[in-house]
């Protein structure tokens, strides 16, 4: 396993890493949670992502209680929560300081442990001001409830605004953020972020780095596995938008790539990611402990990502930013 510094802090990351997102408190339990957490750390992979929202709180208890169970030295995990969307009630979501306060104790208690390490504003919130934000998020971290605070698909000027906040009160400004990023979504952190690796050091820890399964290769207009995200009926929306016949034509031309390469699609995608220097690490996401074992060995594809073959992939997607972006 690789490391890297998560951006311009001290902290170690794995460059893979695990999600809870979709199956933890849903399809996974807290038996298989355990077997699949403990390969993913076996393998040398020590950060693990989760949110409050997901599975409206019961993937935290499941993870929460795996790793209870499981008797991992706290120290050598690296785990997060994300705080927007915490229930019903008129103060239970969004960024205001009661809800950012409240949302962690809740995530905390849930997680059955002390702190998080990284703590992440799920959404930005244009109807709280940036400042009570930046304030709250402080206070979190003043607590002991979370060694880092960042931020999930917040534009390039909200983060530049929590920055200017930040610095103006002598508080700590956001050190990560965590947007989708993927062979076909690139124009964040490829094009838009790129003054803020500079400034502010900001790193990554990218979501859907197999825009949600279609870089797998096992989708197709008239075959969706009916195990799979997009056959569940709550991702009705994101299966219309991702099983498009323009999509679905990219990544059949990618195949043979792949397969020249003698490697599965999906490794190819993640060590496309993995290439990148300003990703500290990729969120991958498994319900099966076959897929955790072909998820990990995607690092071995990178040296194969020769210039020919990343050329050979961007004449196929044609989705590299206007902003001139080059990671080889």
């Amino acid at each position: 396993m690789e490391y890297r510094h998560l951006g311009r802090t001290g902290l170690k990351v794995s460059v893979l890493s695990y999600g809870a997102w979709v199956t933890f408190g849903s399809s996974v339990g807290v038996p298989l949670a355990k077997k699949l957490l403990k390969q993913c750390y076996d393998g040398g992979v020590n950060f693990f992502d989760n949110a409050e929202v997901y599975a409206d709180g019961k993937a935290e208890e499941v993870m929460g209680q795996a790793f209870k169970e499981l008797d991992i030295p706290r120290s050598s995990l690296v785990v997060s929560t994300k705080i927007f969307w915490g229930g019903k009630g008129v103060n239970d979501r969004g960024l205001s300081r009661k809800h950012i306060i409240e949302g962690t104790k809740a995530a905390l208690k849930r997680l059955q442990m002390e702190y998080v390490d990284l703590i992440f504003c799920h959404r930005p919130d244009t109807t709280t001001p940036i400042e009570e934000t930046v304030r709250a998020m402080n206070f979190v971290i003043d607590q002991g409830w979370a060694m880092y605070w960042g931020t999930s698909e917040w534009t390039a000027a909200q983060i530049t605004e929590a920055w200017g906040v930040a610095e103006r009160l002598g508080l700590i400004g956001p050190a990560m953020e965590q947007p989708e990023y993927n062979m076909f979504n690139r124009k964040k952190v490829e094009g838009d972020f790129l003054p803020l690796y500079a400034k502010y050091g900001l790193g990554l820890t990218i979501w859907s780095p197999l825009a949600s399964g279609l870089l797998t290769g096992k989708y197709s207009k008239d075959h969706v596995p009916p195990d799979s995200r997009l056959a569940q009926e709550m991702y009705k929306g994101l299966k219309e938008k991702k099983l498009a016949q323009d999509n679905l034509d990219k990544v059949d031309k990618l195949r043979p790539i792949a397969e020249k390469l003698g490697v599965p699609l999906a490794q190819l995608a993640l060590a496309w990611c993995v290439r990148n220097p300003h990703v500290s690490t990729v969120i991958t996401g498994a319900t099966k402990e076959e897929q955790v074992a072909e998820n990990l060995k995607a690092l071995e594809v990178l040296p194969k990502l020769t210039p020919d073959v990343l050329d050979k992939i961007e004449a196929i997607m044609q989705s590299a930013p206007d902003a001139p972006a080059s990671f080889r």
